[in-house]
């Protein structure tokens, strides 16, 4: 099975889907991740941490990585039709069956477009061999938005990353630019305390949570 991952920044994709991806490439599925944005204003800067995200998705099993390489916060000024055509492009090179993007209620700004560009890329006339479309939660995004109804993250569908839990820390200790002290949700302790909650749920030590767009059975 071919997976595809958006990500709307760099270790976005290891925050909320890590140990997923992980486990779906140790079964044998070929993973892909697409990065979105870019901090085109530092290039020694996006370098480092495009090279970060590469030896953290060695680390997970991701077959290959693509960089749209839309500047950092200006993925909503990004004309449409470029926006549109670079994600379609990735889409139409993998042939995904399963998708995982971020939640469009997301604080960020290009966590809600990259959302949004990334469905309509993944519409099902064009794709008829996507049956899966999962969004996941990303930390210091998903919960710190002003909260309402058309907004809130709700998780619906849980996937067991006990086994592979290890490898989604190893892979987000790549990102040395990113992580912060605890507890700041950018964290090593953060994020196992959100994977230890989300195990509880369904009774397993350490899991991820999304919620299910559509699914085709």
């Amino acid at each position: 099975m071919r997976v595809l991952i958006f990500a709307p920044h760099n270790d976005d994709e290891v925050l909320g889907v890590g140990g997923t991806i992980a486990k779906l490439a140790a079964s044998g599925n070929e993973v892909f991740v697409c990065e979105v944005t870019t901090w085109k204003e530092n290039p020694d800067g996006f370098e480092k941490i495009q090279k970060q995200a590469v030896q953290a998705h060695d680390i997970l099993g991701v077959k290959d990585t693509f960089f749209l390489n839309i500047p950092v916060v200006h993925v909503k000024e990004t004309p449409t039709h470029i926006k549109n055509k670079k994600f379609q492009d990735v889409v139409n090179e993998i042939r995904p069956e399963m998708a995982f993007i971020p939640h469009i209620g997301d604080m960020h700004v290009d966590h809600g477009e990259t959302a949004q560009a990334a469905m309509v890329a993944l519409r099902p006339i064009g794709n008829p061999q996507l049956k899966a479309i999962y969004a996941y939660e990303t930390l210091s995004e998903t919960e710190w938005n002003i909260p309402n109804t058309s907004n809130v993250f709700i998780p619906n569908a849980w996937s067991d990353i006990t086994e592979t839990f290890d490898k989604k820390i190893e892979a987000m200790k790549c990102f040395t630019t990113q992580l912060r002290e605890f507890p700041h949700p950018r964290s090593l302790e953060a994020i196992k305390s959100l994977a230890r909650l989300r195990g509880s749920t369904i009774g397993v030590e350490y899991a991820e949570s999304f919620s299910a767009i559509r699914i085709v059975l």
